[in-house]
């Protein structure tokens, strides 16, 4: 029976952090990420933070780093940044950071471009993980780490002992890649995982039935309203032993905020037998 902790992601709250805190933790969250401009409010009041999250029964799972990890005139401005948000992290006693990396994309990162962010990657990861933070690569659609030969060529550059690895489902799996069989490709290497769903091309109007019908909708969506089958996907966590975070992550809510993390909450419980 698994047993991975679950946290949520409070961006459909926008830059409302405590109503998001609030909401996820009516619905019985007890873990949350949220934007880092938000958390790095707190730099300096860290225990002001600590209580925030304390005051609605919440711990920080992880902050999304990252930053443009191919320029090669920005890399010491990136490991920079990821080790202030690694510093902060470890003063709360958060041992998780999401490397993520920086669009725009203009085709495929060429070889160049893949060597440099092995580099930056490495340095930055060595940094976090002097603070005892692991650093996880995020591959993303529509940046310089997308399709699958960057990320396996990424993974496999980079110091295993320092560079970990957070796949989403979502982002996977809109780049063409199989996220089941990418988790047993580098199952050792997960330290943190982000769970969303992708929108169907023809979306049910019952079932997206908040939405006037005129606009568009957006390409990721909340769990068990999509297209991705989830089962291999959890086939393939419990099966390389990856006990850890799990956290939703919804972009843009399909009906409200508060809605978005109930429905993935059921999801959760009904299809993986977790609890938030």
């Amino acid at each position: 029976m698994a047993s991975n902790p679950i946290s949520c992601h409070l961006i459909t709250w926008g830059n409302d952090l405590e109503t998001g805190m609030r909401e996820a933790a009516e619905l019985g969250y007890r873990a949350c990420e949220t934007f880092t401009h938000l958390a790095l409010a707190y730099e300096d009041r860290v225990e002001e933070f600590r209580e925030l999250l304390a005051r609605h029964g919440l711990r920080l799972s992880a902050l999304y780093g990252g930053g443009r990890f191919s320029d090669p005139d920005g890399a010491e401005e990136v490991i920079a940044y990821n080790t202030r948000v690694a510093r902060f992290l470890a003063a709360l006693g958060v041992d998780r950071i999401v490397f993520g990396p920086r669009g725009p994309r203009d085709g495929r990162t060429e070889p160049e471009g893949i060597a440099r962010m092995i580099r930056t990657i490495d340095e930055a990861a060595r940094r976090t993980a002097d603070l005892g933070v692991l650093a996880c690569v995020h591959p993303h659609l529509g940046t310089e780490l997308q399709d699958r030969e960057e990320v396996e060529a990424v993974l496999d550059g980079t110091d295993e002992r320092v560079v970990h690895f957070c796949p989403d489902t979502a982002h996977l799996t809109a780049a063409g890649i199989d996220a089941a069989a990418m988790i047993r490709a580098y199952g050792s290497r997960i330290q943190y995982v982000h769970l969303k769903d992708l929108t169907p091309s023809e979306p049910d109007p019952a079932v997206f039935a908040s939405r006037a019908g005129d606009e568009a909708l957006p390409i990721f969506c909340e769990l068990g309203l999509g297209t991705i089958d989830f089962l291999p996907i959890m086939g393939a966590i419990r099966e390389v032993g990856y006990g850890g975070w799990l956290t939703v992550e919804i972009d843009q809510s399909t009906s409200t905020p508060a809605q978005s993390l109930r429905q993935c909450r059921d999801f959760i419980r009904d299809e993986f037998g977790l609890s938030a």
